[in-house]
């Protein structure tokens, strides 16, 4: 479903990724780790189309990002951590509907859709609130909520647990196991190990913009003769990392 091939990416000559090669197939939950910096917001900027490739390409559900980005936009839902592009003047029903149309949605699958979410995230209390009073929690229920109103196939998350607090993290988490389980393909970064460990297929680990791992984590276990995703990961970025 994703496939990032020999990518590089330059701002002013200096490369955020070098040379990055990575599949994510159908129904698998990949986790994207590196510290700040790394070039995992950029990964997924390129993917989402958002940011262009300098160098070779990526491929979402067979189509190109180059080639054809607005067919690839219409198969992601994209959350990028502290960004959650909402409309603060908007009630949260509102914010739903505006992207379900820029999605190309019909008005009775929007409403449809939104009333399916509102109660998946426990949206009812405050779906025709305006945004603006929101604490973070709601704010990124509504932002996920808005992220897959079309029903994508393709999900990216940037840090998507970054500052909530336990319950809504937790949301999130069985989120990620239900998609899982609806066949979705999913990429998201994360500083949060335990995170990574519970959700995770497999993981990809970036230290400068070049892949360190790319792998299980069953096999990285193996291959450090532990089972400390933290003290794996700093040994890895901190040394340069064996591929």
């Amino acid at each position: 479903m994703i496939l990032v091939e020999r990518v590089t990416k330059k701002f002013k000559k200096i490369p955020a990724v070098s040379d990055l090669s990575l599949e994510v197939g159908q129904g698998e939950v990949v986790g994207l780790l590196g510290e700040n910096g790394a070039g995992k917001t950029t990964t997924l900027r390129m993917i989402s189309t958002v940011l262009s490739p300098t160098e070779g390409r990526i491929v979402v559900d067979g189509m190109d990002t180059l080639q054809r980005p607005e067919e690839v936009r219409k198969r992601i839902g994209i959350l990028f951590g502290g960004e959650t592009g909402l409309y603060e003047k908007l009630t949260a029903r509102d914010n739903i509907a505006y992207f379900g149309r820029l999605y190309g949605l019909e008005e009775r699958t929007i409403r449809e859709r939104t009333e399916e979410l509102a109660k998946r995230f426990d949206m009812a209390g405050f779906l025709d609130r305006k945004v603006g009073g929101f604490s973070k929690g709601m704010r990124q229920k509504v932002a996920i909520a808005r992220s897959v109103v079309h029903d994508p196939a393709v999900i990216l998350f940037d840090e998507p647990t970054s500052g909530l607090d336990i319950t809504s993290a937790n949301m999130f988490r069985r989120l990620v196991q239900e998609f899982k389980a609806e066949g979705k393909t999913i990429l998201f970064s994360s500083h949060i190990m335990s995170e990574v460990e519970r959700l995770c297929d497999r993981a990809v680990i970036l230290h400068r913009g070049e892949l360190q791992y790319n792998g299980t984590l069953e096999a990285l276990f193996a291959t450090h003769g532990s089972r400390d995703l933290d003290e794996i990961f700093m040994n890895i970025v901190g040394a340069g990392g064996a591929r």
